[in-house]
Order: structure tokens, then C-alpha cells, then sequence
């Protein structure tokens, strides 16, 4: 193990090499059997960051100031609860449409379109005309 891979777990995990991963933990107790200064320097350090770090108490707020901030705190309500009332039937009768109107498309877009040469296939510009070339197309296939 290097010094640098040492200075680095002891940073990362404290002192203690209990808490460092096990594949790490022989290797740095090998380097700190050998006698090794900067180590014992390093393992010292954390150290006392361990103790400062569990020596510190956060400050607690006191139960009067913590009900005053809840008091004081508005009650706002969500969107989901300010339309609650109306949103849930809305959305069964919106998904029911939806339903309907996408099976009526499937079943428009299933049926087989009718195969008619083009001349007789009305056109917006038709005038009517449409059953006469019909029946003109109708007559040239009997003779």
C-alpha cells in the first residue's frame, strides 16, 4: 500500500481501521507494523478529526420557537386536493371517450375500402356526373 492510498482511506474512513473495506485493512496494518512515521502521522490526524466530529452536538431549538414556526406556517393545499372533488369523475368520463372514439377508429380503419376504378370516384368538383360515366363504363363492358 502507498502512502497516498493510505493518507486517502484514512481520510475517507477515520482512524479506526475496523470501518475501512477488508481488502484495504491487512495492508494498513502492514504498513503501520512496519514502523512507517508518515503513517502513524496520518492515522494520528484522523484521529483527532474522528473526535472532533464525535464530540459535536448540534444545537437544539427550543420547543417554543419550533411551535411558533408551525403555527406560523400557512396550510397549502396541493392540486391534486384542490380539484378532487370534480377531477376523478372527469377523468373516468374523459378516459371513457377517449376509449370509444379510439375503437371507433380501429373498427373504421379495419374495414377493407371498396375497390372502384378511379373514373367512377367522386371528386369534390362533381357535379353529379359521377353515375353517368359509371353507367357509360357499365354499358362499354356489356357490348
Amino acid at each position: 500500500m502507498t502512502l497516498e492510498r493510505f493518507a486517502y482511506l484514512a481520510d475517507a474512513y477515520g482512524a479506526d481501521l475496523r470501518r475501512w473495506p477488508a481488502a484495504e485493512q491487512d495492508a494498513a496494518q502492514a504498513l503501520l507494523d512496519s514502523g512507517n512515521l508518515h503513517a502513524r502521522q496520518t492515522l494520528a490526524t484522523a484521529g483527532w478529526l474522528d473526535r472532533q466530529l464525535d464530540s459535536h452536538q448540534p444545537a437544539c431549538a427550543a420547543p417554543a420557537l419550533a411551535r411558533r414556526i408551525r403555527q406560523s406556517a400557512t396550510v397549502r393545499r396541493s392540486f391534486w386536493s384542490r380539484y378532487a372533488d370534480w377531477l376523478s369523475p372527469a377523468s373516468l368520463v374523459g378516459a371513457g371517450i377517449a376509449g370509444v372514439v379510439t375503437g371507433m377508429l380501429v373498427a373504421s380503419l379495419s374495414m377493407p375500402l371498396p375497390s372502384l376504378p378511379a373514373e367512377i370516384l367522386p371528386s369534390v368538383f362533381d357535379q353529379g356526373d359521377a353515375q353517368v360515366v359509371f353507367n357509360v363504363n357499365a354499358q362499354e363492358a356489356e357490348q
